[in-house]
């Protein structure tokens, strides 16, 4: 295409594992009362991985559907980026093993580890290269965050699930639609309230070290409350200002699905109304910087986006990490 004026979701998909996790489960294992974790969450169930199951092939299984509801070939696209905090390994890197299963022979693929606001920065990157390129990016972002969560934590053991979710990208020609807006932050100050201390350089593994150290702890839970929603509403603003779009523009608002609180504040701060709010966070938990993409395939599977509709995407994570991004169809 000569003309890229912009860049169109063409196409989305998910995967989760086969194994539903019910809250009942996780109470009786942390001695909570029943009803404890959707009153506090607004989860009701999540997915973990069984064994067998690969972060690679959760995430080639949500691509190939994207590619299939894009209804383009393998050929077409030009890059892949994958969005994840817990790879197959440490190195290499993952993406290059899902574009083999994907049969994605002329693309480049990279793995991004931008935690919860990956999928938004894969995103923001992805528009980039398709106007600059003029070709098609499959974006995935996949976790499986239950073979990292400590499961005598309740801050963390309650939210993780496991997941991955699409969206294809390709080039377009109406500059009045596509990525309007996207405002990109971090926050180190608040580094280590999500982390996993041990197992990179500054920690490597280490017999002697305590298992604990090799999984996720959430240092403070009303810290990381007050940031995200902080970081998210800010982001938003700033995406929307940027685009020049007010709130009461947005169709559809697609929050990262952390907890139903936080991004319930966020809308609140925004004055978008609880009905133009995707949720699937009562359904499949916190998978981290799958939320989006996997509750975009899931909202445009029930209703199917429209010419002129105006998203907006928001998220913020480990690190820390936020982005927003207002997107017209």
């Amino acid at each position: 295409m000569t003309n890229v004026r912009s860049a169109r979701m063409a196409g989305f998909g998910h995967s989760v594992p086969g194994r539903c996790i019910e809250n009942a489960e996780i109470e009786r294992s942390l001695k909570l009362e029943a009803g404890w974790i959707e009153r506090r969450t607004g989860i009701r169930t999540r997915y973990w991985a069984e064994e067998g199951d690969t972060l690679s092939g959760l995430a080639a299984e949500a691509g190939a559907m994207a590619l299939d509801n894009a209804g383009i070939g393998r050929s077409e696209i030009g890059l892949m980026l994958l969005a994840t905090s817990t790879p197959d390994h440490l190195l290499p890197p993952t993406a290059p093993l899902v574009a083999h299963k994907l049969g994605l022979e002329h693309s480049g693929a990279l793995d991004l580890a931008g935690a919860c606001s990956g999928f938004l920065y894969a995103l923001a990157l992805a528009d980039a290269f398709v106007r600059a390129q003029g070709r098609a990016v499959l974006v995935i972002a996949a976790n499986i965050l239950s073979r990292r969560i400590n499961p005598a934590e309740r801050a963390s053991c309650v939210l993780f699930a496991d997941a991955a979710g699409a969206v294809v990208l390709t080039p377009a020609s109406n500059p009045a639609a596509g990525v309007l807006g996207t405002d990109l932050c971090s926050e180190g100050s608040g580094y280590d309230l999500i982390s996993i201390a041990a197992g990179g350089s500054n920690k490597p593994f280490a017999p002697e070290r305590p298992t604990e150290e090799y999984l996720m702890t959430m240092r403070d839970g009303r810290e990381v409350f007050s940031r995200a929603v902080e970081m998210m509403s800010i982001a938003s603003q700033r995406a929307l200002d940027g685009a020049a779009v007010e709130a009461r523009a947005i169709t559809r608002f697609v929050p990262h699905q952390a907890n139903v609180r936080i991004f319930q504040a966020v809308a609140t701060n925004l004055g978008i109304e609880a009905e133009r709010t995707v949720c699937s966070l009562h359904r499949f938990g916190n998978s981290s910087a799958a939320t989006i993409p996997l509750s975009l395939s899931l909202e445009t599977a029930r209703r199917p986006l429209e010419d002129g509709e105006t998203l907006l995407l928001a998220a913020a994570g480990a690190g820390l990490t936020g982005a927003a991004i207002v997107y017209r169809a």
